[in-house]
């Protein structure tokens, strides 16, 4: 299946974002300041965004929001994670962007290394909940 990706550039309330798109089948990605939405492309329904999980996503799952290559993994498997921290930078079209955990916990798997392509949507790491 081949996805496309586009740049993108906007103005929201005074102030300046830039981000990226990407399609691959019935599903559209958005990639902005650190956040990630997906929607269907038939319906165009939001599922998520704010930083906030929905019900359709699993928050203990970082993502990639699109094509692009692990340039650094800043937790271990056993650490300790916060929600809205970092825990995978990665770089697509000679940029780099922090994908940031969902949801508290501890990162259970690592599913990616360091200088891999991935495609979007690749589960990149795994997180389990601390209670």
């Amino acid at each position: 299946m081949s996805s496309t990706m586009q740049a993108i550039e906007f103005e929201f309330e005074g102030r300046r974002y830039k981000g990226f798109v990407a399609s691959q089948g019935s599903e559209t990605w958005y990639h902005v300041d650190g956040r990630t939405w997906k929607e269907a492309t038939s319906t165009r329904r939001r599922v998520g965004g704010q930083g906030k999980a929905s019900a359709l996503e699993d928050p203990r799952v970082v993502k990639a929001p699109m094509p692009g290559k692990i340039v650094k993994l800043m937790k271990a498997v056993g650490a300790e994670v916060g929600a809205g921290e970092v825990v995978v930078v990665m770089e697509a079209m000679k940029m780099e962007y922090t994908l940031k955990s969902a949801a508290e916990g501890r990162v259970a798997e690592i599913l990616c290394a360091v200088g891999e392509q991935v495609s979007l949507g690749a589960e990149l790491v795994r997180l389990e909940v601390v209670v």
